[in-house]
């Protein structure tokens, strides 16, 4: 059950009633693609951290070591130990990421492995059988994800066939929560949206999903190639056509920037590669901007990575350590950086519901920004 408990303009602080424990939203979901957060992260580091929430990949895990696999042993909790939510992307993004290894048909989708080469099938009854294998909270409705600079036709195809598929989850999650030896039945499904830049096309599905009672609404193919003002334009125009009383996911953004102008658009989940992945390469976010700690300026330097951050990297090590890790190319430094930047994102979400709590998000969007804008001159 979703509960809103304060909105302030489309902004919107409320609660996810699940399975696996309540999720307060705004929330952003850590990346742990195959069941690890890249760069050494564990899961009792994420409870450290303040993760909600953690986000595994549906075509990965099948792919190995197998949903099957993961059944046997009990389910994905089980095989992370993480006991709060997981949600599952529902393989749809490698439709659009694997695109010369794919065939592309009414049933479903083929793909090539790209770990051994082997021919893959995939549709919408796969993909809930999978992500029902792994038993997470959270489901994805398998859907094709079109480039946001598609042909108009191609993309009105590509979405009534992605509506198609969205009843087919529907279904098939229905009669699996129905089963004895499913892992866990009281698995939620989220569908997505889908149009590309195209207004019309997005506005139209929306409605018609909104129609099919689900327990959350995504909006996917964005953060794919167009601008940030083409996409918050797609958030204005297609998020008053989503059902206010169901969570709003907007799939695989972003930077904090965006994350700050999607809340104030309506939308309440997020998840990004980002502070893992720039984390690897050197980079910190900070409350004054983006810190890259290969910069020779930090080797003497003997300050946290962020003066005032209560992470267990900040209240240990200096930037000078950390400088001296990633020019030794120690996986340590990397994990430092990994864990800071996740737990700067899961603090700023935290802030973000303290604003709405009290009323105060458009001005705290605002001095944020305005502090992030030093871009790490300090």
């Amino acid at each position: 059950m979703y509960e809103v408990l304060k909105m302030e303009g489309r902004a919107k602080r409320a609660v996810l009633h699940t399975v696996h424990g309540d999720i307060q939203t705004p929330v952003f979901m850590n990346v742990g693609t195959a069941a690890a957060i890249k760069g050494a992260v564990s899961t009792a580091d994420l409870e450290e951290i303040g993760t909600q929430v953690e986000l595994s990949n549906t075509y990965h895990l099948h792919v190995r070591p197998g949903d099957e696999v993961i059944k046997q042993l009990g389910g994905l909790h089980r095989f992370m130990s993480w006991d709060k939510p997981i949600l599952t992307d529902s393989g749809g993004f490698q439709v659009f990421s694997l695109a010369g290894l794919r065939k592309i048909r009414e049933e479903g989708v083929t793909f090539q492995s790209h770990v051994d080469g082997r021919r893959i099938f995939m549709g919408p009854e796969e993909s809930m059988q999978i992500q029902s294998n792994l038993g997470s909270t959270i489901a994805m409705a398998f859907d094709e994800c079109p480039n946001s600079k598609a042909d108009y036709r191609y993309v009105k195809d590509s979405v009534e066939r992605t509506t198609r598929w969205l009843a087919r989850c529907q279904t098939k999650m229905a009669q699996l929560n129905a089963q004895e030896d499913t892992i866990n039945r009281q698995q939620l499904l989220f569908g997505i949206n889908q149009g590309a830049v195209y207004d019309d096309i997005r506005i139209d599905q929306a409605e018609r999903i909104a129609q099919m009672d689900l327990d959350g609404y995504a909006l996917g193919g964005l953060a794919v190639g167009e601008t940030h003002e083409e996409m918050y334009h797609v958030l204005e125009e297609t998020v008053p056509h989503l059902p206010v009383n169901k969570p709003i996911y907007l799939m695989g953004v972003g930077t904090p920037a965006n994350i700050l102008e999607s809340v104030e658009r309506g939308v309440d989940f997020f998840d990004c590669v980002y502070p893992s992945r720039n984390g690897r390469h050197g980079h910190a976010y900070t409350n004054i901007g983006k810190l890259n700690l290969s910069n020779a300026r930090f080797a003497l330097d003997d300050r946290p990575l962020d003066p005032g951050c209560q992470c267990p990297v900040c209240r240990r090590y200096s930037r000078a350590y950390i400088h001296h890790l990633m020019k030794a190319k120690e996986m340590l430094g990397m994990r430092f950086l990994v864990t800071h930047n996740l737990y700067f994102y899961n603090t700023m979400m935290a802030e973000i519901r303290d604003a709405l709590d009290q009323g105060t998000f458009s001005s705290y969007k605002k001095e944020k920004l305005a502090r992030m804008a030093q871009n790490g001159e300090d």
